[in-house]
């Protein structure tokens, strides 16, 4: 019985996350692909580092939808520092966010 339970209570909780989950990661990666356009400048060419500050640039094709967003976000507020991805992210919308993670999401490791 307890198993039982247990196992109601977790498809509980399951059908609650797992919708907001998908909701939340609905960015449009077709618009998002516009969007991402001045991403590719950097993050585009293998091996690229910026000049200054000296930084090796990751490549974040295929990176995971949530990872990217709160990368993102986490630029804007600052808890992440770099000059450059600081103000190219202050001049994102949420919605571009959620575009642009979409986009980079789905294609792979380019």
């Amino acid at each position: 019985m307890r198993n039982l339970i247990l196992t109601a209570m977790l498809l509980s909780i399951a059908s609650i996350v797992i919708p907001i989950e998908t909701a939340h990661a609905a960015g449009d990666a077709e618009s998002g692909k516009l969007k991402a356009y001045t991403c590719a400048g950097c993050h585009g060419i293998p091996g690229y580092s910026n000049v200054y500050p000296t930084y090796k640039v990751p490549k974040i094709g295929g990176q995971n939808y949530a990872y990217l967003v709160a990368a993102l976000q986490s630029y804007i507020t600052g808890e992440r520092e770099h000059p450059t991805m600081t103000l190219q992210a202050q001049a994102l919308s949420d919605k571009d966010i959620e575009d642009i993670s979409a986009y980079l999401a789905s294609i792979g490791g380019q």
